[in-house]
């Protein structure tokens, strides 16, 4: 019965902290190529795809916390070698940890720096 109780409390808890999330129209993407050594900053709209490299670069979302415009941002992001059908990366990548979602490949680098909120 205790430990049932601890386990609500701990969960009620977590979502007491929770922040709600603001999505942004557009968003700027950081690319690293690797081999030139050459970073380059992108500007993307919300669900715009480009072509950077030898890579096709969709953002389909950019979220920031609701509170604190400037603060961490979250980019939903799909990334495909040109040309290419199966996704190499498709998911959330947070601006203050991209290692913690990263794209694995062997030129690029990719990660997001904040959201544009006007």
């Amino acid at each position: 019965m205790m430990r049932a109780l601890a386990l609500v409390l701990s969960l009620c808890a977590g979502t007491a902290v929770a922040q709600d999330a603001t999505s942004a129209p557009a968003g700027i993407l950081r690319v690293l190529d690797k081999i030139t050594g050459v970073v380059t900053d992108l500007e993307f709209r919300a669900g715009e795809t480009r072509q950077h490299g030898g890579l096709t670069i969709t953002m389909s979302d950019c979220r920031y916390p609701s509170d604190n415009p400037s603060g961490d941002a979250y980019e939903l992001l799909t990334i495909l070698y040109r040309g290419g059908v199966t996704p190499v990366f498709r998911g959330w990548m947070i601006a203050s940890a991209p290692a913690l979602n990263a794209m694995d490949h062997p030129r690029y680098d990719v990660w997001p720096l904040r959201c544009i909120t006007s």
